[in-house]
């Protein structure tokens, strides 16, 4: 890291550190948007605390991320002290953390945003489902999530991403990159170009449901990826799902879908290896046989029928996106080289491909579970 922003990083840590002295700063987790850390404190009182520099091109109000991250979790400690979530199952919600003078984020000389969340100690995340167990897990995590948030009223959230996961708007916003695009021909760019131009008219599906009013708007996670659930070290049980910079009112259609999105390709998001994802239908029945055993409290039957289409969009989705912005020129997501974001795309559309093929399977598993 440049100095200046060593010199900033150091600075926050000071001004949102909890309690005592900072002798330890780390680059932690793998994430695509916001720069966070790792921050170590001298042995009195936690000892790790998580620190974070927004990403201002993309939330462009970040006080309202925090502000909803702070509704949420509030909500959800009052609802675990009346109840916890069952006997013997630990249960974590990360907590903002204020300066010393009351605030919940801090802007430096650059104009840069930072924030501290309290670290959920003793667990660990991972990029791919590790086994049946794991996936069942993953499961009852946002089943937990969604249970606890679900007597939340959406209009009590902020809209902190407009747009997002709205997939006939990523696809204006497609055809926009791609009129002003310079491509270059190849199979990958051809494959992704035709791969789009094949489901257009398909888009629309859940928005068309909520305009006509059979889904309704809920709180909802955003990002329910299988690294943004932790598992305790100890017991191999879920305990927490982190990330909540994507709390807003949305469908929990786009949860569910990212949620099965992520956890059904063994071969992560970032595999070399496109032309092989597969979608596992072992592990979407096990996923949704636990989330199921806990959400049937909340969702309506019309729920249940656009489940299948959830997971198809979502992977569509994500692709889409990926591919735009390879098309802009990488100004959304991190990239490690030029094609990164090709190479993610070409991964989550054949991870629908793969979807779609099993449609009569993954309508089956559905049905058997209302």
């Amino acid at each position: 890291m440049r100095g200046g922003i060593v010199e900033n990083l150091n600075a926050a840590a000071d001004r949102l550190k909890p309690h005592g002295q900072v002798i330890d700063i780390q680059e932690y987790g793998s994430g695509n948007v916001n720069d966070t850390f790792l921050v170590t404190l001298d042995p009195e009182g936690e000892k790790h605390f998580i620190l974070q520099r927004i990403n201002t091109r993309v939330f462009c109000q970040p006080e309202l991320i925090t502000g909803n991250m702070r509704t949420l979790t509030e909500h959800v400690r009052a609802r675990l002290q009346r109840a916890p979530v069952s006997a013997g199952r630990r249960w974590e919600v990360p907590r903002v953390l204020l300066t010393q003078d009351g605030h919940d984020h801090w802007v430096d000389s650059s104009g840069s945003f930072w924030r501290a969340l309290s670290f959920v100690d003793a667990a660990q995340s991972f990029d791919t489902v590790k086994d049946i167990e794991h996936g069942s897990e993953v499961g009852y995590a946002l089943g937990i999530f969604h249970g606890l948030i679900s007597d939340l009223p959406a209009d009590t959230l902020a809209d902190t991403l407009e747009g997002f996961h709205i997939t006939p708007r990523y696809l204006r916003h497609y055809d926009e990159t791609l009129a002003q695009a310079r491509l270059g021909s190849s199979p990958e760019v051809n494959y992704c170009l035709g791969f789009v131009s094949e489901r257009r008219t398909w888009a629309h599906v859940l928005e068309d449901a909520k305009a006509q009013g059979r889904l309704r708007l809920q709180p909802i996670h955003g990002d329910p990826k299988v690294n943004n659930v932790m598992i305790d070290t100890a017991t191999g049980q879920a305990i927490s799902i982190v990330d909540l910079d994507t709390v807003k009112p949305g469908l929990v259609h786009y949860d569910i879908g990212d949620c099965l999105r992520s956890c059904c390709n063994p071969s992560g998001e970032e595999t070399a290896g496109w032309e092989a994802v597969r979608f596992e239908t072992d592990l979407c029945r096990a996923i949704l046989r636990a989330y199921l055993s806990l959400a049937r409290d909340f969702l309506t039957e019309n729920d249940y029928e656009y489940l299948y289409e959830a997971i198809r969009l979502i992977a569509f989705e994500l692709g889409l996106r990926f591919f735009t912005d390879y098309l802009e020129g990488n100004v959304y997501f991190k990239v490690r080289h030029r094609k990164h974001n090709l190479a993610r795309a070409l991964v989550q559309f054949k991870l629908t491909e793969s979807i779609e093929s099993q449609e009569a399977t993954i309508r089956s598993i559905i049905q058997d579970m209302r």
